[in-house]
C-alpha cells in the first residue's frame, strides 16, 4: 500500500501501519488486493504523536488488538473492558518503532516519469542515461531538477528508493540475498553495506531490534 502526502510517498507493506496525523490530505493506493483496518482516535488521547505522516512496526498483540477494535466497531467510555482495549492500544502506539520507508518525489513532470520508470523496474537497474532516453529528457536536466525540488542527487534519491523497498521486503520475511537482488545489486554485500552505513547495523540485527523494541538496540535506535 502507498500513502502520498503531496510529493512525498510512503510505502506500507503488511505487518507494518502507518500514523496519519488528523486532517492530512493523502491518497491511497493499493496496487494489488489490500485488506486494511482502520482506527480514529481523538485528539488528545496520544499527546507526543507524531506530527507527520509515521510509518509504524506493528507487532502481533497490536495487530489483534486493532483486529479486535475494529470488531467492536466504537469503543465507549462507559464500558470498561472497552477502555482497557483502548489503553492498551495507545500503550503499542507509544513504543511501535517507526519504519524509514519515506521519499520525496520530484513535481517535474519529465523529472517524475524518471523516478517513476525506476521506481517501476528497481530490480534491473536501468542506469540513468537509459532512464533519461525512454522519457526523452537530458542526464543533466534530471539531475539539476533532483538537486532543485527533491535536494539531493538522483543517485542518492535512487539509493534512499533501495533502501526503502529493501526494508519493505525484509519486514515482508524475504532473505537479504533476494531483497539484494530485487532492488538492483547484484551481491549481497552491498545492500547489506548500505543499510549499515544508513541505519547504523545489518539488516538481520535491525530486524530483531525491530521485532523487539524492548531490547537495548531498539531503545537506543529510537
Amino acid at each position: 500500500m502507498e500513502i502520498s502526502v503531496d510529493q512525498s510517498l510512503w510505502l506500507t507493506p503488511p505487518h507494518l501501519a502507518v500514523w496519519i496525523p488528523a486532517g492530512t490530505r493523502h491518497r491511497i493506493r493499493m496496487p494489488s488486493a489490500v485488506s486494511m483496518r482502520t482506527l480514529y482516535l481523538r485528539r488528545g488521547l496520544l499527546p507526543r504523536a507524531p506530527e507527520s505522516c509515521t510509518v509504524l512496526y506493528i507487532s502481533p498483540l497490536f495487530r489483534e488488538l486493532v483486529v479486535e477494535a475494529e470488531r467492536i466497531g466504537r469503543l465507549r467510555t462507559r464500558n470498561r473492558l472497552h477502555c482497557a482495549l483502548r489503553d492498551l492500544i495507545l500503550s503499542q502506539l507509544r513504543i511501535a518503532s517507526p519504519v524509514p520507508t519515506f521519499v520525496r518525489l520530484p513535481e517535474d513532470s519529465r523529472a517524475l516519469g524518471v523516478a517513476e520508470a525506476f521506481i517501476a523496474n528497481q530490480a534491473d537497474a536501468p542506469p540513468l542515461d537509459a532512464l533519461c532516453r525512454k522519457v526523452g529528457v537530458s542526464v543533466r536536466t534530471i539531475q539539476r531538477t533532483f538537486r532543485r525540488e527533491v535536494g539531493m542527487s538522483f543517485e542518492f534519491w535512487r539509493r534512499q528508493l533501495r533502501l526503502m523497498k529493501g526494508i519493505e521486503l525484509l519486514v515482508a520475511g524475504r532473505s537479504v540475498k533476494t531483497v539484494a537482488a530485487e532492488v538492483g545489486y547484484r551481491q549481497p554485500s552491498a545492500f547489506v553495506e548500505l543499510f549499515r552505513q544508513t541505519l547504523g547495523m545489518t539488516p538481520r540485527k535491525w530486524i530483531a531490534a525491530l521485532e523487539n523494541p524492548t531490547s537495548e538496540s531498539g531503545r537506543n535506535r529510537r
